[in-house]
């Protein structure tokens, strides 16, 4: 009886809300899987060729080659370098109700890294939810700033980014079209991929019942049952997105995105936007899975994911 309720609450829960909120550890385990230490393990850098030796050239030419490999340095150094917020515009006592895998919670996490916002993380328990009793709002991701409740990724996002950047646009035409593309298409490539076989929603599972916030008993049911239903359930997910190959549509959103950057290190050109945070904060979760492995090794996205995680870097929470 445990194991079929356990089923019965992800299914429910996964099939509530396709958008800005993950409505179960199954939509979480959507992206589920590998968010926590196997999804920041580093790609291998492709070797790099040593500079020329300025004692090989003439003193103008050494002079010239050493200026603009100090310029370039520092340009790299800068693209990468966080975005923090000037001190006084800091948001406070920020706290992060989450599903450790969960695409849209990862979404916000990458945005807070990105801007070196430190913030604690609340793991909610996704068949109890005791840790939002005290919120109407029963979905994740849940911000609280000062007290404030912020509910919605990407109302969260607008809400922090026009607080630490109250001068700047918004956002851009470009932007707002390729963040809507992640909660309208990109996203829904997930559990289909990640769930596509028996093996692979129990890798999934694996994942979120070792990281997630449950008892030992929840832990065995969870990654059991969790996985049966979800594998049956990522098969409705198929048919409702018209997904006729579980790969290929994800491979198919993988190129997408990299024609859009058209050439530039990142959406938003030497820097990440929003909307590159976006898309790599709802890869995260698949990165290191089979279906996430698949999809660098067979599209040209691996490139740009490399520098954004080098642009995001370390966590900025703060451990308890």
């Amino acid at each position: 009886m445990r194991s079929l309720r356990a089923a019965r609450t992800f299914r429910s829960l996964l099939s509530a809300r396709p958008l800005h909120g993950a409505a179960s550890p199954a939509a979480a385990a959507a992206a589920s899987a590998a968010a926590g230490s196997r999804w920041c393990a580093p790609l291998v850098p492709s070797p790099r060729l040593p500079p020329p030796s300025p004692r090989a050239m003439p003193a103008g030419v050494a002079g010239a080659v050493s200026f603009s490999l100090t310029f370039a340095t520092v340009a790299a150094a800068e693209a990468k370098a966080k975005e923090r917020p000037p001190t006084d515009l800091l948001p406070r006592n920020v706290v992060l109700y989450q599903y450790q895998a969960c695409p849209f919670c990862n979404k916000v996490r990458a945005f807070l890294d990105y801007h070196d916002i430190p913030y604690k993380v609340v793991e909610v328990n996704p068949l109890s939810k005791k840790e939002i009793k005290w919120s109407d709002y029963k979905k994740v991701p849940i911000l609280t700033v000062d007290g404030e409740q912020l509910v919605d990724s990407s109302d969260i996002i607008n809400i922090l980014q026009h607080r630490i950047r109250p001068d700047d646009e918004l956002t851009n035409e470009e932007e707002a079209k390729w963040r809507r593309w992640v909660d309208e298409h990109l996203v829904h490539m997930l559990s289909p991929n990640i769930y596509r076989t028996t093996s692979e929603a129990l890798e999934s599972f694996d994942y979120i019942a070792q990281h997630g916030n449950f008892s030992f008993t929840e832990r065995f049911a969870v990654k059991y049952a969790g996985a049966a239903a979800m594998y049956m359930v990522s098969k409705k997910l198929k048919k409702k997105y018209n997904i006729t190959d579980e790969r290929a549509s994800l491979y198919d959103a993988a190129n997408t995105w990299v024609e859009a950057l058209n050439g530039r290190d990142f959406l938003g050109g030497s820097k990440p936007n929003l909307a590159d945070l976006a898309v790599f904060g709802v890869l995260r979760p698949i990165r290191y899975l089979r279906a996430g492995k698949d999809m660098v090794e067979n599209t040209q996205i691996g490139e740009w994911y490399q520098r954004m995680e080098d642009a995001v870097g370390e966590p900025s929470r703060i451990q308890e």
